[in-house]
């Protein structure tokens, strides 16, 4: 049965990922990837644009799907080894979280909204999913900005 996640990671972080086809969270903790499975998917959050930045980004910023059958470590070339699963990216804009607070049904909490995400790794509904998904993908290559 496909799931649906949403990885937090930073902006500069999701980048890498995607340019290079795999998904890393947690800082390369393999607890981070070991709950995907074949065929799950991913939405990336990114509350901000790197992991040092102090401004707010708080954007979804990338979309997968999971394509191998179990987690791997990778190898950097400082000599860490973070733990990852082979994705295959589609192209999205990014989205604002903001204006859709009140339509996700995995942010119970409309206040603290920021909460929901503190483990790094949520599954959500699939409904959300389709939502997050559609506008990600919908507005992938319009040259003007998001309707909100």
């Amino acid at each position: 049965m496909t799931k649906y996640w949403i990885g937090v990671v930073s902006a500069d972080h999701v980048a890498l990922a995607v340019q290079n086809g795999f998904i890393q969270i947690g800082h390369g903790k393999r607890t981070g990837v070991a709950r995907q499975q074949k065929g799950d998917w991913i939405i990336y959050y990114s509350a901000k644009a790197t992991m040092d930045s102090k401004e707010p980004l708080q954007e979804f910023t990338a979309l997968g799907q999971i394509t191998d059958d179990e987690p791997y470590q990778g190898l950097r070339p400082d000599g860490f080894k973070p733990w990852r699963r082979n994705a295959n990216f589609e192209k999205v804009k990014p989205l604002p979280i903001r204006p859709l607070l009140g339509e996700l049904s995995f942010i119970k909490d409309k206040t603290h909204w920021g909460v929901a995400f503190r483990y790094g790794i949520l599954e959500i509904p699939e409904q959300d999913f389709n939502l997050l998904a559609g506008l990600l993908r919908q507005f992938a290559d319009a040259n003007d900005d998001l309707p909100f």
